[in-house]
């Protein structure tokens, strides 16, 4: 049997995320038609169902779920051989892939790929983007070295550092009767509609806000999903809503028209940490690993006294 080709697995990676024909034909830069078209081939070639589309909804059959796992993983080494050639012909001795949270604190992502390492001087650092969740995945499958992510929970199969921590933060119209508190607690939301960031983001937050409501038996009015912050920006004008979001994307969409608050809750508590396989015994990881603890808990200290989101 023939192998699928890398634009028919990104295809069903794209799709599998999403959910969505059109999101995912516009995060790989085609038309719809194309990205069925590639859906198509791929079911074909495999001889096996991986999607069941509806009239608004894409759902994953059990086999895409096994399928899809296995061709990140096929995607992710493919790249990674491309990138450690790059590097090599660079003149690197070493190459360390570190994944990064698409909502990581920028300031930490530069602090990360400033690190040098007296005892691997030729040390190239190879930076991957991704949700925390599938960070997270990929460190415990080797696919990563380390990664920055925010709001995992623990597990065995992985060790972690911690870096910072912040709580969640909640965006409102400036106008809103809310908006004046100084900081906001679940149960000034009662009345509102709910804009929560997507499952496939970080299935945990999203579960530790349904959580704590649950407990205090608060339901919203209505609830909405984003992926960006610009979408729930979007969503908290046309819904006169409450976003929840983390503390870096809260100062993506601060505005004269949007007020944003600390939430007070204990939870959603986001911490950000260092995330390596526990059965890593590479000197370079560990070495790394080491010096990004020091240098992250340093930088995080002199950037939150001078940049602390005002209330």
């Amino acid at each position: 049997m023939a192998l699928p080709e890398m634009r028919l697995l990104q295809a069903a990676i794209a799709l599998a995320e999403e959910l969505n024909y059109s999101r995912a034909a516009a995060r790989l830069r085609i038309d719809q038609s194309t990205l069925s078209k590639r859906i198509a081939e791929l079911e074909s070639q495999i001889d096996m169902r991986l999607f069941v589309r509806n009239r608004q909804t894409v759902e994953l059959t059990e086999a895409s779920r096994h399928f899809v796992e296995e061709a990140r993983n096929a995607v992710l080494h493919a790249e990674r051989a491309v990138a450690d050639a790059k590097a090599a012909m660079q003149g690197a001795d070493e190459v360390l892939h570190i994944g990064r949270s698409v909502y990581a604190d920028p300031y930490l992502v530069t602090a990360i790929q400033s690190i040098q390492l007296s005892l691997f001087p030729g040390l190239k650092v190879k930076l991957w983007s991704n949700f925390s969740h599938e960070l997270a995945r990929m460190v415990a499958a080797g696919n990563l070295d380390v990664a920055l992510v925010l709001a995992i929970p623990d597990s065995p199969s992985l060790s972690f550092l911690s870096v910072t921590e912040s709580p969640g933060y909640i965006a409102l119209p400036n106008n809103d009767a809310a908006a004046g508190n100084a900081e906001i607690s679940l149960n000034d939301l009662r009345a509102h509609e709910w804009i929560l960031p997507a499952p496939h983001i970080n299935p945990f937050v999203t579960e530790m806000i349904h959580a704590e409501a649950s407990a205090k038996n608060i339901v919203a009015s209505d609830t909405h999903t984003y992926t960006t912050a610009e979408e729930a920006l979007a969503l908290v004008m046309a819904h006169k809503g409450a976003a929840f979001l983390t503390r870096e994307a809260a100062w993506r969409i601060s505005s004269n028209e949007i007020a944003v608050r600390p939430l007070s809750e204990e939870h959603p508590k986001l911490v950000t940490r260092l995330a390596m396989r526990a059965d890593d015994k590479k000197r370079l990881t560990s070495e790394f690993v080491r010096a990004a603890g020091r240098k992250l808990v340093k930088a995080q200290s002199s950037h939150q006294r001078s940049t602390a989101l005002a209330c």
